[in-house]
C-alpha cells in the first residue's frame, strides 16, 4: 500500500488507541489474565444496540448527544416495538395483490433497547471516522454498491440469493468482520487458548478462529468471514482479517449496509475496560471502493445470557416460497421490478 494511504489509517489507529489507554489508565481497571498470560477475554458478550453504523441527518452530524435526547429516542422505539407486539386485528381486511404484509410482530427481535455509549459518550452512530459518520465511498464504489444491490434483487435462482437467507453466514455482519448489530442473536462468545481465539456469533453460529501470530495464508483462502490472523498488544486483543469470500462483498440489513472487496482489509481491537464490557473497535481499508479508511465503535456488554442453538436450515420455507414465486411471476410474465440501491 502507497504511504500516502496508509497515513489516515495510522492517524485513525493512534486517535483510538490512546483514548482507549486513557479511559482504562482513568477507571483505574486491571484486565484479568488467561492462565497463559493473555488479557482475558472469555465469555457471552452483546453487541445490540440502536445506535446505527451510519449517523442519521437528523442529528446534523454530532457523534455524542445528551442523555434527555437519548431516553426520548428511545422511549420512541419502545412505543413502536410495544405497538408492533400488539395483538392482530380478526377483523382486518387481506392486503392487496403484491403488497408487502411485513412481518407478523416483533416479540423475537432483541435489536438492544439503548444507544451505545462509549467512554461515557452516548453515541448516534458507531462510525466515528469520517467525523460526519458516513461511509466514504468512492465513485467507483458507488457504482459497485448499486451493481451488488441490483443482483441481490435479482431471482433466478438460490446461488444469488444473500447468504443469510440461504443459512450461509448471518444476515448483515454479525460474525464481521467488522462486527455490526442486528434485530437479534446479537451475542458472540470468546474462547481462547495460547494459539487461537474464536468469536462465535450466536446469528447462524458463524465462528471466526483467529490465529495468533501467524501469517495470512498462501496461496490465500478466501473463507465465508476472511482470513484472521491476532496479536496481543499489552490489554488488547488485535485481529487482522482479508482475504474475504467474493459471495461477502454484500453485507446488508436493515440496520447497515456496506460493499467491501475480497481484499478489503479489517483491523479489530478488543479491550476489555470493565468487568461487563468490551470495547470493541475496527477500522477498514478498501482502495477499491472508499476514498479513506473508515473506523468505528461500540461496547461488547456481559448481558448473563447464554448463547443457544441458531437452527437456520430448518423448517426454513422462505428460499423455496420465495423461488417458487419468481417462476409464477415469470411464467406470468409478470417478473420481479428490482429494489431501488439507494433505499
Amino acid at each position: 500500500m502507497r504511504i500516502k494511504a496508509l497515513l489516515p489509517l495510522v492517524t485513525s489507529l493512534l486517535l483510538v488507541n490512546s483514548s482507549v489507554d486513557a479511559q482504562v489508565a482513568e477507571s483505574g481497571y486491571i484486565t484479568p489474565r488467561t492462565e497463559f498470560g493473555a488479557p482475558d477475554l472469555q465469555g457471552v458478550w452483546s453487541i445490540a444496540t440502536q445506535t446505527n453504523l451510519e449517523r442519521a441527518e437528523r442529528f446534523e452530524g454530532r457523534l455524542v448527544i445528551s442523555e434527555e435526547e437519548a431516553i426520548r429516542i428511545e422511549a420512541m422505539v419502545q412505543a413502536r416495538n410495544e405497538a408492533s407486539n400488539q395483538p392482530s386485528d380478526p377483523d382486518r381486511e387481506a392486503p392487496t395483490a403484491g403488497r408487502n404484509v411485513g412481518g407478523y410482530n416483533t416479540f423475537w427481535m432483541d435489536p438492544g433497547s439503548r444507544l451505545a455509549v462509549v467512554n461515557d459518550e452516548i453515541r448516534t452512530s458507531i462510525l466515528v471516522d469520517p467525523q460526519d459518520g458516513r461511509l466514504p465511498y468512492s465513485e467507483q464504489g458507488r457504482q459497485n454498491f448499486a451493481a451488488a444491490m441490483q443482483r441481490r434483487n435479482s431471482y433466478d435462482g438460490p446461488e444469488v440469493r444473500p447468504l443469510g437467507e440461504r443459512c450461509m453466514v448471518g444476515f448483515g455482519s454479525s460474525g464481521g468482520p467488522p462486527k455490526l448489530p442486528v434485530l437479534y442473536n446479537n451475542l458472540t462468545q470468546i474462547v481462547q487458548n495460547e494459539d487461537y481465539v474464536v468469536l462465535l456469533a450466536e446469528m447462524n453460529h458463524d465462528a471466526r478462529i483467529v490465529r495468533l501470530n501467524a501469517q495470512h495464508q498462501e496461496p490465500a483462502l478466501n473463507p465465508w468471514l476472511g482470513d484472521s490472523i491476532g496479536h496481543y498488544e499489552d490489554d488488547t486483543l488485535v485481529v487482522v482479517t482479508t482475504n474475504f469470500h467474493p459471495q461477502q462483498s454484500l453485507r446488508s440489513s436493515l440496520e447497515h449496509r456496506f460493499y467491501g472487496s475480497s481484499q478489503m482489509r479489517v483491523t479489530e481491537r478488543f479491550t476489555r475496560t470493565a468487568q461487563d464490557s468490551i470495547l470493541y473497535q475496527f477500522t477498514v481499508e478498501d482502495e477499491q471502493n472508499y476514498s479513506q479508511p473508515w473506523s468505528g465503535e461500540l461496547p461488547m456488554v456481559d448481558t448473563g445470557e447464554r448463547v443457544f442453538e441458531y437452527a437456520c436450515h430448518e423448517g426454513n420455507y422462505a428460499l423455496p416460497g420465495i423461488l417458487a414465486g419468481a417462476r409464477r411471476a415469470d411464467f406470468e410474465g409478470v417478473g420481479y421490478a428490482p429494489t431501488d440501491p439507494g433505499q
